[in-house]
C-alpha cells in the first residue's frame, strides 16, 4: 500500500483530502479499520481515500465531520474534491453551474445530468468505457447538490420527446428515471417541458446547448462536442440561443401536459407489464 507521506497535500484537492483524513484520524488515535467501524464503511475504503485512490462521496463526508468533530471541514472540501474530478474540459461548465442564478437547458439526446438518477448516470457514463464507473457516477451526481442549495438556480429544461422513447439502461431504469422527473411537479424552481415530435422542425435542430444567467455577468451559452465543451459569452451567440430558447419553450407542451405525457410514456412504454 502506498503510504500516506508519498501523498503531496498540494497535488489536488483528492490529495489534500486524503492527507488530512489521515492526519485527524491519527490524531484522534483511531486505526482505519475503527474508522471504518464508526463510519458504517469498510477499513479499506478508508484507507483507499487516504492514499487518493478512492473518491469520498459527500455521505462519507458528512460521517467523517461527525466523527472526528471537524465543524464540517470534509462536507465543505467534498465538493471542491469532486469538481476536480470531472472532465478537465468540463470543470469550467461545473463552475458556471454552480455560479449561476437560471440555467436553461435544451436536450435532444440526453436527461441532462443534473436530473439524472444513479442508475441512468451509470449506464450512460459506461458507454465504451466501465473504469472507475462507481467513482464517475459519483461525480456525475455531485454535480446536483447545487439544486439543493439554500437559494438554488431556477432550471428550465426543454427536452425532446425522444428523449424519453431512447432507453438508456433498460427499462427499469428509464421508468425510474422519468418518475424522478415527475418528482419535481410543483417545484416553481425545477420546469420541464417535453418539446413532442408532432412539431416536427424547431429552431433547436442544430443540437443541444444551455445558457447560464448569473447575478452580475453575462450570460454564457454552453455547447458540448466528443469530449469537448465550448461556453462561449460572444453577446451575438448568447442573442440567438436565447431567442432560440424562447420559440422552443414557447412550442413545447406546457409544463402540465409535459408532465402527463412523460407519465404516459413511462406507463405505456416502460410500465410494469413490460419489465417481465
Amino acid at each position: 500500500m502506498v503510504h500516506i507521506n508519498v501523498l503531496d497535500p498540494g497535488a489536488s484537492p483528492l490529495d489534500y483530502y486524503g492527507f488530512e483524513l489521515r492526519r485527524l484520524r491519527e490524531a484522534a488515535g483511531l486505526t482505519q479499520r475503527q474508522l471504518g467501524d464508526v463510519l458504517n464503511y469498510t477499513g479499506s475504503l478508508v484507507g483507499q481515500i487516504e492514499t487518493a485512490r478512492k473518491v469520498p462521496t459527500p455521505e462519507f463526508s458528512e460521517r467523517v465531520d461527525a466523527a472526528l468533530v471537524t465543524g464540517g471541514f470534509f462536507t465543505r472540501l467534498v465538493d471542491l474534491v469532486l469538481r476536480s474530478q470531472l472532465p478537465a474540459w468540463f470543470r469550467q461548465t461545473a463552475e458556471l453551474e454552480a455560479r449561476a442564478v437560471e440555467i436553461c437547458t435544451f436536450q435532444t439526446n440526453l436527461i441532462h445530468g443534473l436530473l439524472q438518477t444513479p442508475a441512468y448516470a451509470r449506464a450512460v457514463l459506461g458507454v465504451l468505457d466501465r473504469t472507475d464507473l462507481d467513482d464517475r457516477t459519483a461525480v456525475r451526481l455531485a454535480r446536483q447538490r447545487i439544486l439543493e442549495k439554500g437559494d438554488p438556480p431556477v432550471f428550465w429544461v426543454v427536452l425532446t420527446e425522444g428523449v424519453l422513447c431512447q432507453e438508456i439502461g433498460g427499462r427499469q431504469v428509464m421508468r425510474a428515471q422519468l418518475a424522478h422527473l415527475l418528482s419535481f411537479e410543483g417545484n416553481p424552481r425545477i420546469n420541464i417541458q417535453v418539446l413532442p415530435f408532432a412539431v416536427g422542425a424547431h429552431p433547436g435542430t442544430q443540437g443541444s446547448f444551455t445558457l447560464f444567467r448569473f447575478a452580475s455577468d453575462p450570460a454564457i451559452v454552453y455547447t458540448e462536442g466528443y469530449g469537448s465543451g465550448h461556453p462561449s459569452a460572444n453577446l451575438d451567440t448568447v442573442k440567438d440561443c436565447s431567442l432560440r430558447y424562447d420559440h422552443l419553450r414557447a412550442a413545447a407542451l406546457s409544463l402540465k401536459d409535459s408532465a402527463e405525457l412523460i407519465r404516459r410514456v413511462m406507463e405505456e412504454r416502460y410500465g410494469e407489464q413490460h419489465l417481465a
